[in-house]
């Protein structure tokens, strides 16, 4: 699964010491959103499957702040060099990343490990409940066909 094209993932800086960390996930001098709409941060628990939807008008930034995701991307942009493609990014705790969601991308995530995920969420657009830009696609859908299930290498 190779990379999806428009899709940024941000290796995020982390500054540690004896008192605790300070990691910055965002700024506006790294040019990743067009312009910033809403934040919002969900929690989700071990097992648990958030899977897919896709945007018409809005890109996201993702931040796993605790716990591990795997972060699952299908580009359904017809467009696109990287049509149809799958893009895994493993987000959290242990690999601090922002990822750079555009329009069009279809996007989920599954839990893994034995602790909730803290996702927050950045967009270009705040939610809008009469007219909600959010397209859902089932978790199984045959034309993505992601293999779920965890591995054991």
């Amino acid at each position: 699964m190779g990379l999806i094209h428009d899709v940024v993932v941000k290796k995020l800086v982390t500054h540690s010491d004896d008192r605790g960390y300070f990691r910055e996930i965002l700024r506006d001098d790294d040019n990743l959103l067009r312009k910033f709409g809403q934040t919002a941060v969900t929690k989700t628990y071990p097992g648990v499957i958030k899977a897919f939807h896709w945007h018409r008008d809005q890109d996201d930034i993702w931040y796993v702040a605790d716990g591990m995701a795997r972060v699952v991307l299908y580009d359904r942009r017809p467009d696109s060099p990287t049509y149809k493609q799958t893009q895994v990014v493993y987000a959290g705790q242990d690999n601090p990343v922002s990822i750079l969601i555009p329009t069009g991308i279809a996007h989920g995530y599954q839990v893994i490990g034995n602790e909730p995920v803290l996702l927050f969420y950045h967009v270009t657009k705040s939610y809008d409940p009469a007219d909600p830009d959010e397209q859902r696609i089932d978790f199984d859908d045959p034309e993505i066909a992601f293999d779920w299930s965890i591995k054991n290498r």
